[in-house]
């Protein structure tokens, strides 16, 4: 079981995988401006999972952008309040405009989708780890 996080400004997407790593699902949406870190331990503690995937933003050439600079912190929290589950860091370039891609292909309107598209969005990051974990047999590496 993995818990993945897409953590913006104002939501964090959550998702989580069936045990064997096959299936990525939503979870929920955490307020981020709302104590999330504390909803984020509670379902830390619901979940037990052997990792938590984090989406870290890299522009288009694949470096860090400035959306960096505002995470830093929150993931030195969450490292700390979650140990000892490690923390792996996956890029997440594109994930909130391919899971709103996604979504508005299976027809939902973009009232529908601003509901969920930050659940959507840590679904593809979840993918993305996992795909890596099958095609490499490694985890995904901690990318600073």
């Amino acid at each position: 079981m993995r818990l993945a996080l897409d953590w913006g400004k104002a939501r964090i997407g959550v998702a989580a995988c069936d045990p064997d790593g096959v299936l990525a699902y939503p979870v929920e949406t955490v307020n981020a401006k709302d104590q999330p870190l504390r909803r984020i331990l509670a379902l830390v503690a619901e979940y037990e999972p052997v990792e938590v995937v984090f989406g870290w933003p890299r522009n288009l050439a694949g470096r860090e952008g400035p959306a960096v600079d505002g995470l830093r912190a929150q993931l030195a929290d969450l490292e700390a309040a979650i140990a000892p589950v490690p923390v792996v860091l996956v890029d997440e370039r594109m994930s909130t405009a391919e899971a709103s891609r996604k979504l508005a292909d299976a027809g939902k309107d973009s009232r529908a989708r601003r509901g969920i598209i930050d659940q959507m969005a840590a679904v593809g990051i979840l993918e993305h780890a996992l795909e890596s974990r099958r095609r490499g047999g490694h985890p995904p590496r901690r990318q600073e």
